[in-house]
């Protein structure tokens, strides 16, 4: 049987967002590849017609059961992963905001298998995804 990768055409939109409570920060364990298992910002793919702030929020709700009002675009990043041979096997734009939490019990759903309150500067002992670390230390530096 034949196990061919389908190269993507072109790169898939998405939005995560970085949601605050006091010091701590809102994440999601991935319950799907890619990153299964690993922790990152809520987040997912932003649908054809929807705009990027509707569906930052719409993701973090739809991950976490929380509503949080967006403070802005902190920056934007590719994901591209590739397969043995080279071959790009997705590659995502991600729209990166920043948020305060306004509501509701974080609670997994959707394609979070876990969520969780976290201090920026405690997060050592999480497998996380890749710049996730590094962009939440930044955010509260800055």
């Amino acid at each position: 049987m034949s196990t061919q990768t389908t190269i993507p055409s072109s790169p898939k939109l998405g939005v995560s967002v970085a949601c605050w409570r006091g010091e701590e920060v809102l994440l999601a364990q991935r319950g799907k590849a890619p990153s299964k298992g690993l922790w990152s910002l809520p987040g997912g793919h932003v649908e054809l017609g929807e705009r990027l702030a509707d569906a930052a929020l719409r993701e973090l709700f739809e991950e976490t059961a929380v509503t949080a009002k967006l403070e802005g675009l902190v920056t934007t990043l590719d994901i591209i992963h590739q397969d043995d041979q080279g071959q790009i096997t997705t590659h995502y734009v991600i729209a990166v905001f920043k948020a305060r939490w306004l509501s509701g019990k974080a609670v997994a759903g959707d394609d979070a298998a876990a969520v969780q309150w976290r201090r920026a500067e405690d997060l050592d002992d999480l497998a996380m995804t890749p710049n996730t670390r590094h962009l939440l230390r930044a955010m509260t530096q800055g």
